[in-house]
């Protein structure tokens, strides 16, 4: 195949974002691209696909990921590769990801010097947390032992080109909780009458905060977010029932079942010292990020050997579902600078965000570089 012009293919990508495991066109054009280039491209791999480059001994394989998903958001931006769909959009960078690991896969796919065999991941659904479960589900290990996973992600705000990552915890898990008070509902000059579900949840949310501030050890990171509060009350209306929903950050699973316990007590004990019901729904969207050490040492040499490296960055506090396939192999996931000016410095997630093709090169000369590492026989 002749060289693919990798700035028009993630202009591309970004024109027509695909959300969740709906990724027919963007699987099949990444796959159609890998298959002219001779890889071995198996697809419907829990929504995903891997290419694979046979090079060396079963036991020497490595794993490199990309997510190909994009944001249910409408983009706010106007240059030409903007999105055509309406509600969907690349606000994330996931076409800037899939687009380097292509471009690293055709040309390992030219290098005869290679000297092991790299599977290269394509995983759906990053962004609702439920993309790497369902490959793993569908066998991704087994079909493709590999001894060690690698994931990247960009960074806007840090300098373009520039990597950063740290052995240890290094991206936060995701809680979401849903707190329902039960009360008594009935005119609102008349709240003597009945059991005030939003008094009672005014409590819950002030005790809340106590959490993170008198629950979790100053040497260790959490949040406890309040993000939305509806009742089926009116203006002179006291409602029956309150719902509370949120979000909680942490870097460790013991922080996690912490927090989820503290979370019922303070509930219980506030709807019981008003005569309310209190019910706590508490589920994990994401596990915490925690790289591998030996791994993370790998992945800083092999940016080393293509430009600058924080080896001591973060940790950072969104979450990530690589995590999810750190629970079976060892691996580690590193940061990549999007750049600090314009489209290519907006947060992750903002409608006006745009992944900045100067980097793609930097990207791929960094997964060759750490493709090209030499095997150093079976892990123990």
């Amino acid at each position: 195949m002749t060289n693919l012009d990798l700035k028009a293919f993630r202009r591309d990508l970004h024109k027509h974002p695909e959300t969740g495991f709906e990724l027919a066109r963007t699987a099949g054009v990444i796959a159609d691209t890998l298959k002219q280039s001779g890889l071995e491209v198996q697809e419907g791999i829990g929504g995903g696909l891997v290419a694979s480059l046979r090079r060396g001994p079963e036991d020497s394989a490595i794993g490199l990921r990309a997510d190909m998903d994009a944001l249910p958001v409408t983009e706010k931006n106007g240059f030409a590769h903007c999105s055509i769909h309406d509600g969907k959009f690349h606000g994330c960078g996931h076409d800037g990801h899939s687009t380097m690991l292509v471009g690293a896969a055709l040309e390992l796919a030219r290098d005869d010097s290679l000297a092991r065999t790299v599977h290269f991941i394509f995983q759906p659904d990053e962004e609702n947390g439920r993309g790497a479960a369902a490959m793993i589900a569908d066998g991704l290990f087994e079909r493709f032992p590999m001894r060690e996973i690698y994931g990247l992600h960009n960074l806007p705000g840090m300098a373009a080109g520039k990597f950063a990552i740290k052995a240890g915890p290094f991206c936060a898990f995701e809680d979401n909780f849903e707190i329902t008070v039960t009360g008594r509902g009935g005119h609102s000059s008349m709240p003597e009458t009945g059991i005030d579900p939003i008094v009672v949840a005014g409590s819950i949310i002030l005790q809340l905060q106590s959490i993170v501030s008198r629950s979790v050890s100053a040497a260790d990171r959490a949040v406890v977010s309040i993000t939305g509060i509806r009742t089926d009350g009116a203006r002179n209306i006291i409602p029956d029932t309150v719902v509370i929903t949120g979000d909680c950050r942490g870097f460790e699973q013991p922080v996690s079942g912490m927090i989820e316990r503290r979370m019922n007590e303070i509930v219980q004990g506030a709807c019981a010292a008003h005569g309310a019901q209190g019910e706590v729904s508490y589920s994990t969207s994401f596990r915490p990020l925690v790289n591998d050490a030996d791994c993370a040492e790998i992945m800083a040499d092999a940016a080393a050997r293509v430009s600058e490296v924080d080896r001591d960055y973060g940790p950072v506090t969104f979450s990530e579902d690589f995590a999810e396939f750190l629970q079976h192999c060892p691996g580690a996931f590193i940061l990549l600078g999007n750049g600090t000016e314009g489209a290519q410095s907006m947060a992750l997630h903002n409608p006006a965000y745009d992944f900045n093709d100067e980097i793609i090169r930097t990207g791929v000369d960094f997964w060759k570089a750490l493709s090209r590492r030499p095997y150093q026989g079976a892990r123990t």
